[in-house]
């Protein structure tokens, strides 16, 4: 009887257990997750991720001489010459570890796909710049194998010498800038261009103008025959051209943020910046500086009066600015980059501009690979620079009679051309401080006078890359090993292949 009774709920069970089955994974299925996603969502998300890190300003910006910390801890790295490895990994973080993954992804999804044409030609193009902000940090990275352990099972991606990186990224920028198509599908919503064809093709020709001009000292031939096809294809013809990232209170301008938060008090305009937009009676100089009165009752305390401006000098800390000449009285009386238009921290992140554009162009002119005038292109890019404040303020706007007055007292000068150009190009790249500092290295302008710190690490007058980071000793050892074995010591002295 026992045994009949436990047959019977035995039974009873596995029919219960049968019922409480049907509709389990439709009960379970939440019909509102996606299951597939838009890949140029993935693209607009590795645009975001490419506005520059807070750790521009600590190294880049300082090494250019255009913001700079007397304060050492966290923010030791440019302002004293030494290698902060808490720091230098960061370009890394971003471009590498976050930025590439999305635009492989993106890549591979959309190659082949008639359809979605443009959007992978896209994707080869903010790739080809953000690889170029990669390498231009560090030297030799990995880039045919990066971004491929989900795709292809490729987990210890090995480094590419710069020199071949290079010579990839100019083959994809002029390739994918031509294969764009306007008759195409046109994929809206592109946080850059909204998908405007046109604008694209230019950001990818203004963008082998660049990368191009980078080879000038290394492979001046090379460097002239994709100069020529980015001059033919057509490069930007005016802000309206400029490639930005427009940020929100949502999504926030990196930068704006550590100059807005615990750091403000930290950060200064340099000496050398304000010294030479003051001798110049630059406009520029009362757009981006302002002195903050820190015992003000309010804003209104606060002047940007150009001939009040002090820029901070390279070489002191804490401990001994109050010795410098010219010392204010405080270290908080120094000038500061006008945080409530210019840097705040939903201030628009400029990538690649008319300025620089127009800039380049002169430059390329001078050594006669392009035809038009010098002069011409030199006074458009630094119009061009000026004018393109508005876009963090209409307040910010500089008048023609205002720009023309300057090009009168600051004329251009043939026999000086390298030079004005690219100390234009230096100032064209204020808070684009990876551009900045990768321009300084190639052209050796803005003539600056070296870093005096006493405490510094490198042997030479100025840092010349980043050190790879820490991880990368753990997690890819081999390949870091053989790159540094190919390129030289893992320090702030070691060149990059096309700085010469």
């Amino acid at each position: 009887m026992k045994k009949i009774t436990l047959y019977i709920s035995l039974i009873v069970a596995c029919s219960f257990l049968g019922s409480c089955d049907k509709g389990f994974d439709e009960l379970n299925t939440n019909k509102v997750n996606p299951t597939s996603l838009n890949p140029v969502y993935e693209l607009n998300n590795a645009t975001l991720r490419t506005s520059f890190t807070w750790q521009s300003v600590i190294y880049e910006a300082a090494i250019v001489q255009q913001i700079v910390s007397p304060y050492l801890g966290v923010n030791a790295g440019g302002n004293v010459n030494q290698n902060n490895t808490s720091v230098t990994g960061v370009n890394w973080q971003r471009y590498y570890r976050e930025v590439n993954k999305h635009l492989v992804d993106v890549i591979a999804k959309t190659k082949g796909d008639a359809n979605r044409s443009n959007l992978y030609n896209m994707a080869r193009i903010w790739k080809a710049y953000t690889f170029m902000i990669l390498t231009d940090s560090y030297g030799d990275v990995p880039y045919s194998e990066a971004g491929l352990g989900y795709l292809q099972g490729t987990v210890f991606p090995k480094y590419d010498a710069q020199q071949a990186i290079y010579t990839d990224i100019l083959k994809e920028l002029d390739e994918a800038s031509a294969a764009l198509d306007a008759n195409k599908t046109k994929e809206v919503s592109d946080v850059i261009y909204a998908g405007d064809i046109t604008k694209w093709k230019r950001l990818g020709y203004s963008l082998l103008l660049r990368a191009a001009m980078r080879l000038t000292k290394v492979d001046a031939n090379t460097a002239q025959n994709y100069v020529k096809k980015a001059f033919a294809g057509g490069v930007m013809q005016s802000n309206a051209d400029n490639c930005l990232l427009r940020h929100s209170p949502a999504y926030t301008n990196e930068v704006g943020v550590q100059l807005n938060g615990s750091e403000r008090a930290n950060f200064y305009l340099h000496a050398t910046l304000v010294d030479y937009l003051k001798n110049a009676n630059d406009p520029r100089l009362g757009i981006i500086a302002l002195k903050y009165n820190t015992k003000a009752q309010s804003a209104t305390d606060n002047t940007k009066d150009p001939a009040k401006q002090i820029g901070i000098p390279a070489g002191y800390d804490q401990s001994s600015i109050a010795k410098t000449p010219n010392y204010p009285g405080e270290i908080e009386l120094y000038s500061q980059v006008d945080r409530i238009k210019v840097a705040k921290s939903d201030a628009p992140c400029f990538f690649v501009t008319f300025g620089q554009t127009q800039l380049l162009l002169a430059e390329a002119a001078q050594r006669g690979w392009i035809s038009g005038n010098v002069s011409d292109y030199y006074k458009a890019g630094v119009k061009g620079h000026i004018q393109q404040f508005i876009e963090h303020d209409a307040s910010l706007s500089v008048s023609d009679a205002t720009i023309d007055a300057y090009f009168t007292a600051n004329p251009f000068n043939a026999s000086k051309a390298l030079e004005q150009i690219n100390t234009q190009y230096w100032l064209a790249s204020f808070m684009n401080s990876p551009e900045a500092f990768a321009n300084f290295r190639r052209s050796g302008f803005p003539a600056l006078t070296p870093n005096p710190y006493p405490g510094k690490e490198i042997q030479g007058n100025f840092i010349n890359r980043l050190s790879y980071p820490v991880d990368e000793i753990s997690v890819n050892k081999a390949n870091l090993d053989a790159a540094v074995a190919r390129q030289g010591a893992d320090n702030l002295d070691t060149k990059v292949w096309w700085h010469k």
